[in-house]
């Protein structure tokens, strides 16, 4: 392997590992310091680090290896979850923000249900932590097997070590700093992301073999007449599995976690405005990898195995090794990014909703901290053991856990935050019903083909009958008093 690769990937290990040494000093004393850092995130980093821990290695290889694979149809995914992210912006990121403070200021998405609804706390606190972490263990793992392809792809190495070595790097920096070096990382990797984002595309297409837009087309007109249509072909069901990805944010905790940390209610629009047009441009570069990449190995007899690794592969092939060793540290950061965020999310629902609940009530905030950080490095020995199979699909993973984070929690964190009339009882009827019925539609074979037809996703059914169980539960049992909330000055 070239050595301006390893130089670019050197380097880039290196500034993950000072950042964190930086908010070990930083921001680590206390556990709001440690889960939430303070509260204190600038709108750029929190809209950033909300983009690179949502998008992932699905952004630099499922996406693009969809597409590849099938064509644009497959935009569809990026299109229900742009309109996703940004309703999940305009409708739970304010009211989040306002909410989790004035409700005792609550660290925790199950800190926040627990003080909404106080008659429920001790049930809504472990359900949802059993919820996180058994999600977040599937998640986590789909960035790892991100982190064994690249290893195996790249580096014609082990992707046993390909695995470890990114959880290695992630437990780093995580263990040391906590939520701030999370954050800090994730703004960081963002911006090597989207710049991967711009820069690959536009090279693939316009290198001396890569043909230009006519000659693409024409290309990928042999493969499928019907490879650039975003309908031909698609039914409803389809369409619907494909848009409904959109529904997974308002439930997914690594993402709205956030919106609680931005420093102030009126930084959420500014946060706002930024991560979507870092959204958007970086969706459309991965749609423009997946697509063009097509086009090129087409032109140029390229064989390419496993169409999630074309990023990895167009990468190697094109460009000088310093560059190279920039996109593989792109590849790299989308895939640490979300890590980190789902292995702290985790364990500060271990540390705040279960610790301190089942094991001691009234811990040092130095032990709650370092309780936390002893659970970050557990969960990521689980998720590397489930990450174990070469053959995982990162696509695939994602997509369960995206559904049962969506189906548990979207339709409850929205209602929570915006109907006075919702329950106890009727939080924790959509919570396990939410759960459940992904678990059961992923059990039967349902969402690869439902009653003998064509599949449907399971976030749909888990989504739809989570929200009827809150609002029927609800109507039919009594509200609690509600946790007093702060008054505000």
């Amino acid at each position: 392997m070239a050595t301006g690769i390893w130089i670019s990937l050197v380097i880039y290990f290196l500034i993950m590992v000072a950042i964190g040494l930086y908010s070990w000093r930083k921001s680590t004393s206390s556990s709001e310091e440690y889960v939430l850092g303070g509260r204190n995130l600038s709108p750029g980093v929190a809209a950033l680090s909300a983009g690179a821990s949502d998008m992932s290695g699905w952004l630099l290889l499922g996406l693009p290896g969809a597409l590849y694979a099938s064509g644009l149809v497959e935009a569809w995914i990026g299109i229900g979850l742009f309109v996703g992210a940004l309703v999940n912006w305009i409708v739970v990121a304010p009211r989040l923000r306002e909410q989790t403070e004035r409700y005792d200021n609550a660290l925790t998405i199950p800190g926040f249900l627990a003080n909404r609804f106080p008659s429920h706390s001790g049930t809504l606190r472990m359900v949802s932590a059993v919820v996180i972490v058994v999600f977040f263990a599937v998640y986590t793992a789909s960035g790892l097997v991100g982190g064994g392809k690249l290893v195996q792809s790249a580096f014609d190495g082990g992707y046993q070590t390909g695995v470890w070595l990114t959880l290695g790097v992630v437990l780093v920096y995580t263990v040391l700093g906590g939520f701030l070096a999370v954050s800090l990382t994730d703004f960081v990797q963002g911006c090597i992301m989207m710049l991967a984002l711009v820069i690959m595309p536009l090279v693939v297409l316009f290198s001396g073999q890569g043909g230009g837009f006519d000659q693409a087309g024409e290309t990928l007109a042999t493969v499928d007449p019907n490879f650039l249509s975003l309908t031909e072909g698609l039914t409803l069901l389809g369409w619907l599995s494909a848009v409904t990805w959109g529904l997974g944010y308002f439930g997914q905790p690594h993402i709205i976690v956030r919106f609680m940390a931005v420093r102030s209610v009126e930084a959420v629009a500014t946060a706002r405005n930024i991560g979507m047009t870092w959204m958007g441009i970086s969706l459309l570069g991965a749609i423009g990898v997946g697509v063009f990449g097509r086009a090129y190995a087409v032109r140029n007899g390229l064989e390419v195995n496993d169409p999630e690794t074309i990023f990895i592969v167009l990468a190697d092939l094109l460009f000088h090794p310093l560059v190279t060793g920039f996109l593989f540290a792109a590849l790299l950061a989308a895939i640490m990014s979300t890590v980190s965020s789902q292995l702290l999310v985790s364990s500060s629902s271990l540390s705040e909703d279960f610790y301190r609940i089942v094991v001691d009530r009234d811990p040092s905030e130095r032990e709650v901290v370092n309780i936390g950080r002893i659970a970050v490095v557990a969960v990521g020995i689980v998720a590397a053991f489930i990450a174990r199979d070469p053959e995982s699909q990162v696509l695939g993973l994602v997509s369960n856990a995206w559904a049962g984070f969506g189906a548990a929690f979207g339709p409850l964190v929205i209602l929570s935050l915006t109907w006075s009339r919702m329950t106890g009882a009727g939080a924790v009827a959509g919570l396990v019903t939410g759960a459940a019925v992904v678990i059961a539609w992923i059990a039967l074979g349902w969402n690869a083909s439902f009653l003998g037809g064509a599949g449907i996703y399971e976030i749909i059914p888990g989504f739809i009958l989570a929200g009827l169980a809150i609002v029927g539960v609800s109507l039919v049992t009594e509200p609690g008093t509600g946790f007093r909330p702060r008054e505000q000055s």
